[in-house]
């Protein structure tokens, strides 16, 4: 059984959307890669994209730019795209800067767990101008077997903390996510990247890391 809110050993936060706005910068990369074949994004392809792994981001990738078998090169191409991209900069979400800094001053033990390639993952906190020096781990998905929505990095994120899942939290902002949280046994509180986005088996849904709700469910308040 997860923590009940307030009283948890561990926070793990997502990367992408949820600390980061990096979304900005994969919808700019998709909409490149999409023009070069011939394809308009559109809202729905996002919806579809967000919070995936690469094996299955390529092949959704595949059927929508009419590429069968294609699915590995396109997503290589995406992801130097988007490293291009994140050369410019990615704002933190609203919020995120603040509840890092919470959590250090109370000596909580923080990680972050994400789905994106480690060289992303560091390239965006790098310019992201976060506090970052009390985050005691960071696992992407070249640490384990199984991506998101798996269970296997945020065991492997608990496992790097000391902190028994039942005992920790986690934020995410997508379905994927939520959905590898809760079944590691974490308590998981959604931040939806889309307001009209439904985050099934978040036992808290808040509308930014701001709202007074996170830090009520984390015992920050």
């Amino acid at each position: 059984m997860a923590a009940v809110p307030g009283s948890f050993d561990a926070v793990i936060f997502d990367n992408d959307g949820l600390l980061l706005d990096t979304e900005e910068a994969w919808t700019s990369a998709e909409r490149d890669l999409f023009e070069r074949y011939g394809h308009e994004l559109t809202m729905e392809h996002k919806r579809a994209l967000l919070g995936n792994a690469r094996a299955v981001a390529a092949a959704k990738l595949e059927a929508m730019l009419d590429q069968p078998g294609a699915g590995q090169r396109l997503w290589a191409e995406l992801d130097m795209l988007v490293m291009e991209e994140a050369l410019a900069g990615v704002p933190p979400r609203a919020g995120a800067r603040e509840l890092l800094q919470t959590l250090f001053e109370r000596d909580t033990p923080v990680a972050i767990a994400s789905n994106s390639s480690r060289p992303f993952v560091a390239r965006v906190l790098e310019v992201s101008g976060l506090p970052l020096d009390g985050v005691q781990a960071i696992v992407t998905v070249e640490d384990v077997e199984r991506p998101k929505p798996a269970p296997d990095i945020y065991l492997a994120a608990c496992r790097k903390l000391g902190a028994a899942p039942a005992r920790s939290a986690a934020l995410e902002d997508s379905q994927p996510g939520v959905h590898s949280a809760r079944e590691a046994g974490l308590y998981v509180i959604g931040i939806p990247y889309f307001d009209d986005r439904e985050l099934e088996g978040a036992s808290l849904i808040a509308p930014s890391l701001a709202d007074p709700s996170v830090a009520a469910a984390l015992g920050l308040d």
